[in-house]
């Protein structure tokens, strides 16, 4: 059984230019034990995806769903209580605004017990010293070399990058079965952010934490990915398995994202100029009627004026009337 299934989301914006549909009938199914990568553009709608599966839509939004399953449960029979308790408790997310995300009147150390769930075997007076032992260690673990020193810090001392660090330490310190982390290494030097990846991959090894992970890095998400989901403009292009949407893929946007890819065996390819689509994404007060990269895909038709169904075929999900053959990706391949 599916952690999460979630079938034709649409989510509505009310905005000064009237209502925009910002999220077109996603679907999306994440397995236990799984690392599922959302890959797209900023604006493309995937903040706006994890917000709606956490519960906390914006005052303008009208949210429509077929069906949104938690674990077996129908979240949307769940009151407003019941729906806090599953987000404290199963379901965490890292927000990629962390300074806006915490109390700026709190400090850091307070913010992440709070987070932390009671531990059954200890008596109450011993509960405060734990957990901030506890806080300590998850600091050190997402790289803070002082935790014991932020512990006591507020967030509007420190910097963006140690905000992120602290999100992270607070998602993960109450040990969620799914993480929800959007860009979690945004304002990370390098060496850091491999740190963060090796935690969560421990976590998600060692402990079967499932995480959904939201970035524009496809060559990150292609290394730490169990399987992806490609949108634009609000609307999912193509979702598979990792190694075969890779090695072919089916819809020409991802065909294209996985242009920028690095080609290690060419050594002239830093030379090369990098494909790039003609134009830019479309504003949400102007979006094209049908397939939304139709002005500017490649393959455009005058079918594509219609919005393509979400196709499924062997274990593969692709939204297009002219799909990429599998016959095609294996010439390329050996022209290359």
């Amino acid at each position: 059984m599916p952690l999460l299934d979630i079938r034709n989301l649409s989510i509505e914006l009310d905005t000064p230019h009237g209502r925009v549909k910002a999220l077109e009938k996603v679907s999306l199914t994440l397995n236990p034990g799984e690392v599922h990568g959302l890959l797209g553009e900023s604006g493309s709608g995937r903040s706006l995806l994890a917000r709606a599966i956490m519960g906390i839509p914006g005052h303008n939004w009208t949210i429509t769903v077929d069906r949104m399953m938690w674990d077996g449960k129908n979240l949307l029979e769940l009151d407003s209580k019941e729906r806090r308790a599953l987000m404290g408790s199963d379901i965490a997310m890292i927000f990629q605004d962390p300074s806006g995300s915490l109390d700026p009147a709190r400090s850091v150390g307070s913010q992440i017990i709070e987070a932390m769930p009671r531990n059954a075997e200890l008596k109450f007076w011993q509960q405060k010293k734990y957990k901030r032992q506890i806080a300590e260690q998850w600091l050190h673990k997402v790289g803070i070399k002082n935790p014991d020193d932020l512990m006591e810090a507020y967030p509007w001392e420190i910097s963006e990058g140690e905000c992120q660090k602290v999100m992270i330490a607070i998602a993960l310190a109450n040990k969620p079965r799914l993480l929800i982390a959007d860009e979690p290494t945004t304002s990370m030097e390098l060496s850091t952010q491999a740190q963060i990846f090796r935690l969560l991959a421990k976590l998600n090894q060692v402990h079967g934490v499932s995480i959904l992970l939201i970035s524009h890095e496809i060559e990150t998400l292609t290394h730490w990915c169990d399987r992806l989901t490609v949108f634009y403009s609000g609307q999912v292009m193509e979702s598979g398995v990792t190694s075969e949407l890779i090695n072919s893929p089916r819809h020409p946007y991802t065909r294209i994202l996985l242009e920028y890819l690095p080609n290690e065996a060419n050594p002239h390819a830093h030379k090369a100029f990098m494909p790039s689509l003609q134009g830019s994404a479309p504003a949400l007060q102007h979006l094209p009627i049908g397939c939304r990269l139709g002005p500017r895909c490649p393959s455009a038709r005058k079918q594509c004026v219609a919005q393509p169904l979400l196709i499924h075929e062997k274990d593969r999900y692709c939204a297009c009337h002219f799909p990429i053959r599998y016959d095609e990706n294996k010439h390329d391949h050996t022209a290359s």
